[in-house]
Parts: C-alpha cells; sequence; structure tokens
C-alpha cells in the first residue's frame, strides 16, 4: 500500500455543509419542517448541528 492513498470518509451530520441542500433533505420533511432526533436517530450533539445547518441554510434562502 502506498502511503498518498487517501481514504474516502462519509461526513457526519456536524460537517454537512449549509450549501448542499440535497443532503440536507434527509432531516426535512417535504413541507421543510425539520424531523427529530426520534425519527433522524441522530445524537443530540448532531441533531444540534443539523438544525442549525439548516436554519442557516434557510437564512440564505439555499433551502426551503
Amino acid at each position: 500500500m502506498s502511503t498518498t492513498e487517501t481514504k474516502q470518509q462519509t461526513l457526519t451530520p456536524a460537517e454537512i455543509p449549509f450549501t448542499t441542500p440535497e443532503v440536507m433533505r434527509h432531516y426535512v420533511t417535504d413541507t421543510g419542517k425539520i424531523l427529530p432526533r426520534k425519527y433522524t436517530h441522530l445524537t443530540a450533539k448532531h441533531q444540534r448541528a443539523v438544525t442549525k445547518t439548516i436554519k442557516h441554510s434557510r437564512n440564505m434562502l439555499l433551502a426551503q
């Protein structure tokens, strides 16, 4: 194995950029409401981060 190989890592919900509304659709209903932890199965820390990201995206008029 080469030392220059990089592994493909998935983003945690806390690392989702607010400029990607298609990724945030997993955490929002069709009407635009943020899903609760009961349905997203996220930790409290990640749920707060997702909520903050979605609200930031809404304020920038990127998501509904």
